[in-house]
């Protein structure tokens, strides 16, 4: 089947342009290697030009009133949903995963979007008790200004919304670094938020590499930075940003432990483990990296959680019955196997899966089974460092071990799940988790209404919820004195 290539620009000053420096980048399917389109590729020079607008357009968009913002801001969220499908079709050739899926992430980004809108026109302050009677204590919320945003692969049309949903609401300019791994999709996404009637500069995307992160995060008229990305990559922000005192929000790297307690409903916990370890090819940053099972339920959970892997269907995410699409990028076959040959080294089993698929419907792609190892050791890779990757490791725990200390044996606090049929039991352990979110017979922490973010090595500030929205917000002191 013959496609017609998408291609796109950066997106400045209200209109689509080439980079500077007139490069670009091949966009292929990671599932048959085909290219299937074209991105302009920005750098420092692009995110200056970006800034100079930016800054006046943040003027603009920050005396429009909170109510007019949020028609836009929804105009924008309708606009997404009608072309959905167009959005979801270059999600899946550029990124790989099914088409639900990428249809579910484009509409819960709209749906980010609308939250975000109304959510925006609520933001008031408040007037403070004052230690005088003719003096008045007023404290509101003002944007931050310019904000610069990096988007990563695996998500790229529902993080953007993530981070220009509350950054917008709150007033805020708002430049963002989409992936240039997945740009296409974002491209179209971002023709949505053209035609919504944005004022000119209030919004830029440059897709980039290193140079155009570094100068997001090292720009002076730059105030925020917020990424989402890996451990390395955010303690590199913070160094860049901090000679100009940017504000920073990091989500970060997890190695997100699913315990399973004795009392657990093993068929539920199995199923959602394998959803949690395997979705998306296991490129999700609360995916399932280790599973800490009780000894006297460890063979059947495991046998349950192989029949689930092998359920899965490999293919390509458009067509139909496929339920797991290639990874997107080669890195992640690489510290695949690597995971599981350490692991298998250590003495841990391997269960299922263990390697790449072979097969005319497989040759060309970067596709790899799914795997389950047991008896992994704690001192495995895959217990101790982010896979990135379809690879679960099983850990059996007895009587004598703490499941709260062994799934607070990383660095990592971004996610953690408990199963457990016992909820005082499983509440007591998931309130000693050490992680911004904690599943209790649950295996998705992502609530639009509450706040996601990580602890520890796995970053701070928060999105989603009104938390989300504040981030985005700074607050003024306004003490008055009255003429009586």
């Amino acid at each position: 089947m013959t496609r017609t290539l998408l291609t796109r620009d950066l997106y400045l000053g209200g209109a689509w342009k080439p980079a500077a420096s007139g490069e670009t980048i091949n966009v292929h399917d990671p599932a048959t290697g085909e290219l299937i389109g074209r991105s302009a590729v920005g750098g420092a020079a692009d995110i200056d030009a970006a800034v100079e607008l930016a800054v006046i357009g943040q003027r603009v968009w920050a005396n429009i009133h909170a109510d007019e913002r949020a028609v836009i801001i929804a105009r924008a969220a309708a606009l997404i949903d009608e072309r959905v499908e167009e959005i979801a079709s270059a999600l899946t050739l550029e990124q790989g995963k099914p088409l639900s899926d990428s249809r579910k992430e484009i509409l819960f980004g709209a749906q980010v979007l609308r939250y975000y809108a109304e959510e925006g026109r609520r933001m008031g302050g408040s007037i403070r008790p004052s230690s005088r009677a003719d003096v008045r204590s007023l404290v509101t919320w003002a944007p931050i200004g310019v904000v610069g945003a990096i988007v990563p692969w695996n998500y790229p049309v529902d993080l953007y919304c993530w981070k220009i949903g509350p950054a917008l609401a709150a007033g805020n300019a708002i430049i963002v670094k989409p992936p240039i791994e997945t740009p296409l999709a974002v491209g179209i996404f971002v023709q949505c938020l053209h035609d919504a009637g944005f004022p000119v500069g209030v919004i830029a995307d440059v897709p980039g590499g290193l140079e155009a992160g570094q100068r997001l995060a090292t720009h002076p008229r730059i105030d925020m930075i917020t990424a989402t990305a890996s451990t390395r990559t955010g303690q590199a922000l913070m160094r860049s940003a901090a000679d100009t005192m940017k504000r920073v929000t990091l989500e970060l790297g997890g190695q997100c432990p699913f315990i399973v307690l004795d009392d657990a409903d093993i068929a539920e916990a199995a199923t959602a483990a394998a959803r949690r370890s395997f979705s998306n090819t296991g490129q999700i940053c609360i995916a399932v990296n280790r599973i800490l099972v009780a000894d006297s339920v460890a063979d059947e959970f495991v046998a349950a959680l192989a029949e689930q892997a092998q359920a899965i269907t490999l293919g390509h995410g458009l067509d139909a019955g496929v339920t797991s699409g290639p990874a997107t990028t080669n890195g992640v076959l690489e510290k695949s196997a690597q995971h599981i040959a350490d692991a298998l080294s250590l003495g841990g089993q391997l269960v299922t899966g263990g390697g790449r698929p072979t097969g005319d419907a497989f040759d060309r792609g970067m596709f790899f089974n799914p795997t389950v190892l047991d008896r992994v050791p704690t001192t495995a890779l895959a217990m101790r460092e982010e896979t990135f990757g379809p690879v679960v490791a099983v850990h059996r725990f007895s009587e004598k071990d703490s499941a709260v200390e062994l799934g607070n044996a990383t660095p990592y606090g971004l996610a953690a799940y408990v199963y457990g049929r016992d909820l005082d039991r499983a509440w007591g352990v998931a309130e000693g988790l050490q992680s911004g979110g904690v599943g209790v017979n649950i295996n998705d922490i992502t609530e639009l209404q509450a706040p996601f973010g990580g602890w520890k090595m796995s970053g701070f500030g928060r999105e989603l919820g009104p938390e989300g929205l504040h981030g985005f917000a700074q607050q003024r002191h306004i003490r008055l004195r009255r003429h009586f």
